[in-house]
């Protein structure tokens, strides 16, 4: 194969496995002018949700002493204003795109998914499952497994693209998860979203962070999401897509031999808007290095003895 980074996963092209992760590359087109965005893997779109959200109080980010913690409040345009503003200029660039999707209630996630079906420009769907499911106590989808299966099941009836999960690690052990989201139908998962966490100003005994707790990401969360990914994927026979704290092209290596057969790239984005390009590059000159001719040998051949 001439080109030694090119994955096909769900049936979709990627010229290279390491992708923006959804929330950390708003939509895509905003960093055009910075770096090549023909160049990416792929691109998964912040959340759209059915209405406009303004998003949480500030402050939102707090750099950790290994990360950073959010809490944006899944701000967005809205799916329609999407498709109106900016999936146009993502259609030019031949890079696949991927929508993230969120609700309050699996109707939510549905309509989203129908108002963009039909679109051209997209490649697949991802389902953010850490959202509160207002309609049955405020619990999150992705720690609940019935209503994991009861949403990414209502969703699969409806898309006409690959659907992929992506799961919450904030439960006490993944597989079952990851296993739910499979036999319900989904195409692939992606794993993990940040972690729950709490930054403490001591000298005002308040909280960092405007809506008090966020999201914790970065490097600090690489080995648990490791961990993670690796038990998922030898839970399902579907993909799996790895992120957490990768910066590097070593880094997207041991995602892939835990098990990913793709990565995406968040927090590193905030430092460098180039970093999954460099990443990319990082990676294919490491091949050798790994006695591989092209990345898909790398995939699930970790040895835990």
């Amino acid at each position: 194969m001439d080109n030694p980074l090119e994955m096909t996963v769900c049936g979709i092209r990627f010229r290279n496995p390491v992708l923006a992760a959804s929330g950390t590359f708003a939509y895509g087109v905003e960093f055009e002018g910075l770096v090549d965005l023909k160049a990416i893997g792929g691109i998964v779109v912040k959340g759209l949700s059915r209405e406009p959200i303004a998003g949480n109080a500030a402050p939102r980010l707090w750099e950790a002493r290994a990360g950073m913690i959010n809490s944006v409040g899944l701000q967005n345009i809205g799916a329609r204003a999407f498709v109106e503003k900016k999936l146009p200029q993502l259609r030019r660039l031949g890079t696949p795109v991927i929508a993230n999707v969120f609700g309050y209630a699996a109707e939510d996630y549905v309509e989203v998914v129908r108002i963009l079906n039909g679109e051209e420009g997209l490649a697949a769907y991802e389902l953010n499952v850490s959202c509160p499911n207002t309609k049955h106590g405020g619990l999150a989808f992705g720690v609940d497994e019935k209503a994991l299966a009861d949403l990414t099941s209502r969703v699969k009836v409806v898309a006409d693209r690959p659907v992929i999960v992506k799961l919450s690690p904030n439960v006490a052990a993944i597989e079952p998860f990851a296993y739910v989201a499979e036999q319900c139908g989904a195409d692939a998962i992606s794993l993990v979203n940040t972690f729950v966490s709490l930054a403490v100003d001591a000298r005002r005994r308040r909280a960092r962070i405007g809506a008090g707790y966020g999201g914790l990401s970065g490097p600090a969360i690489k080995p648990i999401a490791l961990r993670m990914v690796h038990q998922a994927a030898r839970a399902v026979k579907i993909p799996v897509i790895g992120l957490g704290g990768i910066a590097s092209g070593e880094d997207a290596a041991e995602f892939m031999i835990a098990g990913a057969s793709l990565v995406q790239v968040g927090t590193a984005t905030f430092w460098d808007p180039a970093a999954p390009m460099k990443i990319a590059r990082e990676l294919k000159k490491l091949l050798p290095d790994f006695s591989v001719g092209h990345v898909s040998e790398l995939v699930g051949t970790l040895h835990m003895s």
